[in-house]
């Protein structure tokens, strides 16, 4: 079957790229413009028509990948028209008439890619990540692992716990042939130092993660406090009502912001105090829970009226700024206790001290966002198939000191097999949907 889809973006476009890969892109081509395919690689200037009577569509240039050298290592084309939705629709519509030709499924390009092993998955995943990347710093996340060097790691972990399976099947097909007491030490030092380097880098903070998703902001406090309208001032829109009566945010409002290139998503909750509206205990649940899973809280206070007893004082023992705010209305020092907390007054009202509350914001960013690792991991899918590849090796590593082989070696199959699934190296059709429909169409 041969597929086609948009390649470039939605609407409206100087430029449109309709990507065209199978068994019949060349027929294709040569409907459509009445020659043949031009030379490879070369961008060729080619009227392109309707099939049926030759009638001019558009004026177009055509660039034609032969396979297995192809991004998705099949016959493959690509037609650059005017970016007009009738001119797009209509060549579209021309290429459906063509025998055994469809609409591409979202991410089925990069899924054939991955198929004819022209990429591995964390390709695949890094193409998707920089695709939808929002920040600089995303983008550079997307490429490090496009250029493979997270593969190579985990390849390479791979083949060193291979290597220890043929010596333990050796044991199983030949019992009688003792291993030399020196082989099963050394079996014994590499399944350590494979379980030691996996979990050095499940110990990484979850920054990858962190950039790919973005870094999680919570703004909690009492009621009236001013949290609605921080929200609005660090997205300088108006993204939350903000109402003087108590108990206006009830559910949670969330935005997605770049600060200093970081990929943040700021969460503005329910105010937290004693209720007994069902649905207003229900918001204040959710925003005690949002402050849980927050890489960064910004406890939110009335500087007339700061109470940090109960749930406040909690939430400030880890990850938070306490900010102070309608500081302009303040008369007297603030309780020494208060300022020896990572604190800043601010008032919304008179914008003031804003770039010192964004300042700190910012280093809690940095710090966050700082890993010395190279290896990085992006995905829960990653982490864990790595946390059951350190299950099964631990398992191993007993039944190995017993000298239970049959067992040992099967766990040492499933930790390998983990370590696998990671970059596409066995059976993974059951993980591929949710992968490639991340995807855009043309893509």
């Amino acid at each position: 079957m041969t597929i086609y889809a948009l390649s470039s973006g939605p609407g409206v476009s100087g430029v449109a790229i309709i990507r065209i890969s199978g068994k019949e892109t060349q027929n294709v081509i040569k409907l459509l413009t009445g020659k043949s395919v031009p030379p490879a690689r070369m961008a060729t200037l080619r009227k392109v028509n309707y099939i049926n009577n030759s009638e001019l569509i558009d004026e177009g240039i055509i660039i034609w990948f032969p396979g297995p050298n192809s991004y998705t290592g099949e016959d493959m084309a690509e037609i650059h028209v005017h970016g007009g939705k009738a001119v797009v629709f209509t060549v579209q519509n021309e290429i459906s008439k063509v025998e055994n030709c469809r609409l591409a499924e979202p991410g089925e390009f990069t899924k054939l890619a991955f198929q004819n092993g022209k990429i591995n998955l964390l390709k695949a995943e890094s193409i998707a990540d920089l695709i939808s990347a929002e920040t600089e710093i995303q983008r550079l996340q997307a490429v490090k692992i496009m250029k493979g060097k997270s593969s190579e790691k985990f390849n390479l972990l791979r083949d060193k716990l291979l290597k220890i399976l043929s010596f333990i099947e050796a044991k199983i097909d030949f019992p009688e042939e003792d291993l030399p007491e020196e082989n099963l030490k050394e079996i014994k030092k590499d399944s350590l130092n494979v379980l030691n380097e996996i979990n050095k880098i499940l110990n990484d903070q979850k920054i990858g993660e962190i950039i790919r998703e973005g870094f999680k902001i919570a703004i909690v406090g009492p009621t009236n406090a001013g949290k609605s309208s921080l929200l609005n001032n660090l997205s300088n829109r108006e993204v939350a009502i903000v109402s003087e009566i108590a108990g206006t945010t009830r559910d949670v409002i969330e935005t997605h912001l770049n600060i200093n290139g970081y990929p943040v998503i700021v969460s503005d909750t329910a105010g937290i105090r004693d209720s007994q509206d069902d649905i207003e205990k229900k918001g204040i649940k959710l925003s005690l829970k949002k402050a849980e899973n927050a890489d960064l809280k910004l406890v939110v206070v009335d500087a007339k009226n700061i109470d940090l007893s109960g749930f406040l004082d909690d939430l400030l023992k880890n990850d938070a700024i306490l900010v102070v705010n309608k500081s302009d209305l303040l008369k007297e020092k603030l309780d020494p206790k208060i300022l020896k907390l990572n604190n800043v007054l601010i008032s919304l009202k008179d914008n003031l001290n804003i770039d010192e509350l964004i300042f700190k914001i910012k280093g809690s960013l940095k710090n966050k966002f700082i890993s010395e690792q190279d290896i990085l991991i992006t995905r829960e899918r990653h982490r864990e198939h790595l946390t059951q590849c350190v299950n099964h090796l631990k398992n191993f590593s007993d039944k190995n000191d017993k000298k239970d082989f049959d067992k040992a070696a099967e766990d040492l199959r499933l930790a390998t097999r983990h370590l696998g699934m990671i970059v596409g190296k066995v059976d993974v059709e059951e993980i591929l949907g949710s992968i490639f429909n991340d995807f855009c169409i043309g893509k």
